[in-house]
């Protein structure tokens, strides 16, 4: 998954952006102001690239997550595609600005790139606590979720062979899960070596 790959560089490069671009404001040369441009072009290229890879990772977890979890990735959608946004019209004043030399144009797209940066870490925050509170419990919260439904359906069945078999069923479903959520992460290859290795 290259999402988390591409977030660092979007977390990093608007700061660095954001720092030649206050060194610009106090030396006010033109070789700062076209360094600082560039790298804030580079910056919302960063962003741009972040919101798309999030956008083809979103559904792929989607139903890996618990209604909070949910919830939390469609905010984190939402405000990844107005920073994505937010950073181009930054990066296109800042470079309008140096083409002109207008000073007064680069000063408003650095105070809004400072904006743009903190909000960054903000968007940082969300994905952390998707990683951390809802990406971590993925397979426990599945497993827990096909447990339960696999108790109501043992409370409802009247013989024991259709209570065994919704216990059973439950156990499919999570080795499924499991064997999905290896794969998203790139466990699957790894577990066929350690199978065999195990065989010979």
């Amino acid at each position: 998954m290259l999402h988390p790959a591409t977030a660092h560089f979007a977390m990093v490069l608007p700061v660095v952006a954001s720092a030649f671009g206050l060194i610009y404001l106090v030396t006010k040369t033109e070789s700062m102001s076209k360094i600082s441009s560039r790298l804030t072009l580079i910056a919302a290229i960063a962003m741009i690239a972040v919101w798309y890879t999030g956008n083809q990772a979103g559904p792929l977890i989607w139903d890996f997550l618990s209604e909070g979890g949910q919830h939390e990735l469609k905010e984190h959608k939402e405000l990844g595609l107005y920073l994505a946004i937010a950073m181009g019209i930054i990066a296109l004043l800042k470079i309008v600005g140096c083409k002109m030399k207008n000073f007064a144009i680069e000063a408003i797209a650095i105070l809004l790139l400072l904006g743009a940066t903190a909000t960054t870490f903000l968007q940082g925050k969300h994905g952390g606590e998707l990683v951390y509170n809802y990406g971590t419990p993925f397979k426990s919260y599945m497993i827990m979720d096909s447990l339960q439904e696999a108790a109501a359906t043992a409370d409802e069945a009247e013989s024991i062979e259709e209570k065994i078999e919704a216990y059973e069923d439950a156990m499919d479903d999570i080795n499924m899960f499991s064997e999905e959520i290896d794969e998203f992460y790139g466990n699957k290859a790894k577990m066929q070596e350690e199978a065999e290795e195990d065989e010979e």
